[in-house]
């Protein structure tokens, strides 16, 4: 797979505080990793979007992470909140993760990532556009 780098997402993630930098650190390289497992992505871009590291593929539903400092002890992924993506994770995960409506899947700064859900749920917004008309996104 072929990462398209934008030079400005590094700044972002030196810009965040120490409290929260390896958290996203680690999110940007499951993305990354988990990105490279698909084997029908060819590209992938990673971007900002609304000022906030983005991930972006040709047949995928964008993907945003940040920290905001009005919550400094969370951080999230954000999905497209008009898609079947968080109202999928909430009925596949409901147990592993929390949510922020239809939009995000909220991390505490200490919580305990559950990596193999999280995964499928990078893949699933990754692929949206192919599995959008499955059940559960063919989960």
């Amino acid at each position: 797979m072929e990462l398209i780098r934008d030079p400005r997402v590094e700044s972002v993630f030196n810009s965040y505080p120490d409290t929260v930098k390896k958290q996203m650190r680690y999110l940007r390289k499951l993305v990354i990793d988990t990105a490279s497992e698909i084997a029908m992505l060819e590209k992938m871009e990673e971007t900002l979007k609304w000022g906030e590291p983005s991930y972006v593929t040709k047949h995928g539903s964008t993907l945003r992470m940040d920290w905001k400092e009005k919550t400094p002890n969370q951080y999230a992924l954000y999905f497209k909140c008009t898609s079947k993506l968080v109202p999928s994770f909430k009925k596949l995960f409901k147990d592993k993760f929390n949510f922020e409506k239809d939009r995000a899947i909220v991390f505490e700064l200490n919580d305990e990532v559950p990596e193999a859900e999280l995964k499928q749920c990078i893949t699933m917004a990754l692929t949206y556009h192919k599995v959008k008309k499955l059940p559960l996104l063919g989960m």
